[in-house]
């Protein structure tokens, strides 16, 4: 592959993306000063998906094998719990009073929510999720009749955005999905609606217990 400047400059700019996103991530994760197993869990899974863009870097060198240490034997005891937090806390500058994770007045979410219709109907998840990978949330989704879209798309019934969203998501990898998403939200172009992982895990559960 050419070594160009061009080139050298898209990695440089998914490198910066994918450690903001990492950032936003650990703010979210030690806002509530405790690291649990489904969170070590999911952020495992992000830097498993995203390695080859932030490896080398100085900040986050290590990370994947430790976390991956962390979780070998299935289970995050106390002592590692606290090691993850403390790793989080120097890597996120510490808590933050954002750490809520994803604001609704930070992303441009449908107000009210709208009451979900899962089968039928189509879903895209973008961003990173606390119920888990999104390969999860997939699944989950298509069992309760729903199908599962790649990009954005006039038949796009849902776009599904991650907890760990941070407030600088238009700078983020993701932030072009949810942009497009907007375009034809706003200009009435369909009925695409969207929506926080919280709504959609909210009536997950409603339709499951039905």
């Amino acid at each position: 592959m050419v070594d160009d400047p061009y080139t050298r400059y898209r990695q440089d700019d998914l490198r910066g993306r994918t450690i903001d996103t990492l950032i936003g991530i650990g703010k979210g994760i030690i806002a509530d000063g405790h690291v649990n197993q489904s969170e070590a869990e999911s952020l495992l899974t992000f830097l498993r998906e995203n390695d080859e863009a932030y490896l080398d870097h100085p900040m986050t060198n290590g990370l994947l094998d430790r976390v991956t240490e962390m979780l070998q034997d299935g289970v995050l005891d106390n002592e590692e719990s606290q090691e993850l937090h403390d790793l989080l806390a120097k890597i996120s500058g510490g808590i933050s009073r954002w750490g809520e994770l994803s604001k609704p007045a930070t992303l441009p979410l449908d107000d009210p929510a709208p009451a979900l219709v899962f089968e039928g109907r189509s879903f895209l998840f973008t961003g990173t999720f606390m119920y888990g990978a999104r390969t999860a949330c997939h699944r989950i989704t298509q069992a309760q009749g729903g199908t599962v879209h790649k990009a954005v798309t006039r038949r796009l019934d849902y776009l599904v955005i991650g907890s760990y969203a941070t407030v600088a998501w238009k700078h983020q990898s993701f932030g072009t999905k949810i942009e497009k998403a907007m375009d034809y939200r706003d200009g009435g172009k369909s009925g695409l609606a969207i929506i926080a992982e919280e709504h959609w895990e909210r009536c997950l559960t409603a339709e499951k217990s039905n």
